[in-house]
């Protein structure tokens, strides 16, 4: 039998972090003049507060596309309306804790989200959607609808230069890069507040679209459609909870796209890291933050998915930019997003997070197949804020007091106003240079996986010049991580699985992070064992690729043989497991791919095993 997701969801956040306005006329390329001061930055609190939950029937899945005999893509399945049997049981869970509970709508996992009458605690709504579950056995999970919301923290002093770009101790050795790669080609998704029209943005957005299904949150007066600019997030106080203050609006988005694509060369403003890359604005969060099931949406309609009701992106994103990040497990929402992007190549940047603590703590940088980004500060070492741990991958410049990241903005404190630049300090700043870096591998290589490309960006990474404990392999070069895409510069081997392996003491030994497995599946009643010595403190990502007609499943075991983690995807499906070695020394971790349906042979049998640590 398949397994089920974890269904122990915690409170999010999302990860931003605030600070500097730049006014808008500048001299050059992150040379601002007529500086004026911006506002005291946002420092929003994550109330642990929702009037949604998500519910997964066993019987449902995700809506598919089909080609209509024009060769349109029309969507062929959504979900039908919900059976009187499963809405009484529905209604009686609601009557147990007091509550008036109505569907709402269908989401691209193949989940339904529910609407409660009134805001809830995060336990109270976890608690609901519990006893729904024990209720209905066609329940596949149930978990709270959390939101996302942004965290800044203000900084006081200004700072006009991009030093993150070219500075030799706390930069990211772009000029070398742009003689190799600029991003053409390559689209980024930016899944966040939206956008505005800037005039260092001019061309450099495709059509996106506006995830955000409540009126209340949206703040544009409607609810999903293809209009995805940024109409402000700005909060009155006591909007969000009782005793949270007011707010200016962010212009968040808009921060995290300079940073990627920014026009470069244009001789105004500032620059951006793939200034021959485009973004692709993705709205899910407004006023008062953003609800996982939007998120959701935006991640698989972004990486071209279908979400029911939504046309087609045109063309799918290659990498997703999430600075996003709160508390607790990965829930199965987000995981399930996650897997379908990758499933379709799509790379997953995300935030670490900005509480100073350890990232396992920190959502969605908790969830497998990310690329979990810690911030540095001008010196090379952890920024103050940053969260830190063996999940994280990779570290990039996110600023530090006194030392800003510089990026497109809008002046308006509510609405819209002028095009403006500010610094922002957070590890949303540190993702998209990371995204921003991934888009010129690819353009470089457009043939890399998902796992190419974080196994690269590892292992081209250069040293911390200064103290960075738990910041992952180093910090982004970004001229050593095209090398590395090209073939030119390391980034990973490939190995063909050696026959028998069928048990643990026959196990293939693999001894190189970023290593890819070439396997295949002879029979049946085959199982594969791989061996890998994981180090103390390191974590252990294990991605097996099935042939598209094929069902695999995949196992890490330790030397007892005890089943630390697994996955066990349908049909084609990607498979991804974790395993954390919280001991003081290197212990063995044994990866399994067992074969449950479809090919199997020289031909039809074939599988990537991807082994990251």
């Amino acid at each position: 039998m398949k397994s089920q997701q974890s269904k122990y969801p915690a409170m999010l956040k999302l990860c931003a972090v605030a600070v500097l306005g730049l006014g808008a006329g500048v001299a050059g390329a992150g040379t601002p003049t007529n500086v004026q001061a911006a506002p005291a930055g946002k420092q929003m609190v994550v109330a642990d507060l929702t009037d949604r939950i998500i519910v997964k029937y066993k019987d449902e899945s995700a809506p598919v596309a089909v080609k209509s005999a024009k060769g349109m893509a029309t969507i062929s399945r959504s979900a039908a309306p919900l059976t009187a049997s499963r809405k009484a049981l529905v209604d009686r869970a609601g009557q147990q804790f007091g509550m008036l509970v109505k569907e709402s709508h269908a989401i691209a996992t193949g989940a339904r989200v529910f609407k409660l009458d009134r805001k809830v605690s995060l336990a109270d709504a976890a608690k609901l959607a519990a006893d729904l579950k024990s209720r209905d056995a066609s329940v596949e999970y149930a978990e709270p609808d959390r939101m996302m919301h942004p965290l800044f923290t203000p900084n006081d002093s200004m700072y006009s230069q991009q030093w993150d770009y070219f500075e030799a101790t706390g930069g990211m050795n772009l000029p070398a890069a742009w003689d190799k790669s600029t991003g053409t080609g390559v689209r980024v998704a930016v899944i966040d507040t939206g956008y505005r029209p800037h005039a260092d943005l001019s061309g450099q957005i495709l059509a996106g679209y506006d995830f955000i299904s409540d009126t209340a949150v949206s703040n544009d007066g409607n609810g999903r459609d293809s209009d995805a600019s940024d109409p402000g997030d700005w909060v009155t106080a006591g909007e969000c909870g009782s005793g949270q203050p007011a707010e200016n609006s962010s212009w968040h988005g808009t921060h995290v796209a300079g940073t990627i694509a920014a026009l470069t060369n244009n001789g105004t403003g500032v620059a951006g890291i793939a200034y021959g890359a485009k973004v692709v604005p993705v709205r899910v969060l407004g006023k008062c933050g953003g609800y996982t099931s939007d998120i959701a949406d935006g991640i698989i309609w972004a990486s071209g998915g279908t979400v029911s009701g939504v046309p087609n992106i045109a063309a799918r994103a290659q990498v997703i930019n999430m600075s996003l990040g709160g508390g607790g497990a990965c829930d199965t929402t987000t995981q399930n997003a996650i897997n379908s992007a990758r499933s379709r190549g799509t790379v997953v940047v995300v935030a670490a997070g900005n509480e100073s603590q350890n990232a396992s703590n920190s959502n969605p940088a908790n969830c497998a197949g990310v690329i979990a980004v810690a911030a540095t500060n001008r010196s090379g070492g952890r920024a103050s804020y940053s969260n830190y741990g063996t999940i994280v991958d990779v570290a990039a410049p996110g600023g530090d007091t006194g030392a800003g990241i510089l990026s497109t903005l809008n002046a308006g404190t509510t609405s819209p106003g002028a095009d403006s630049y500010a610094s922002y300090m957070g590890t949303s700043m540190a993702t998209p240079h990371v995204a921003a870096v991934a888009a010129l591998m690819l353009s470089k290589n457009p043939a890399l996986t998902p796992d190419d490309v974080e196994s690269r960006l590892k292992s081209s990474a250069r040293p911390f010049p200064a103290s960075c404990s738990g910041c992952g392999a180093g910090i982004v070069d970004a001229s050593a991580a095209i090398d590395a895409a090209a073939g030119t510069g390391g980034g990973g081997t490939t190995i063909s699985e050696s026959e028998s392996n069928n048990t643990v003491s026959t196990a293939d030994s693999v001894t190189t992070s970023g290593t890819t497995v070439n396997g295949t599946m002879g029979s049946s009643t085959d199982s594969d064992y791989f061996v890998v010595q994981l180090p103390a403190g390191k974590t252990l990502t294990a991605t097996m690729t099935p042939n598209a007609s094929a069902d695999y499943d995949l196992y890490i075991y330790n030397s007892a043989g005890t089943l630390l983690s697994y996955s066990e995807n349908g049909t084609g499906s990607v498979d991804s497991a974790t395993s954390t070695n919280t001991g003081s020394s290197t212990l063995a971790r044994y990866v399994r791919v067992v074969y449950y349906a479809g090919g199997t042979g020289s031909t039809s049998g074939k599988y990537t095993l991807k082994l990251v640590w």
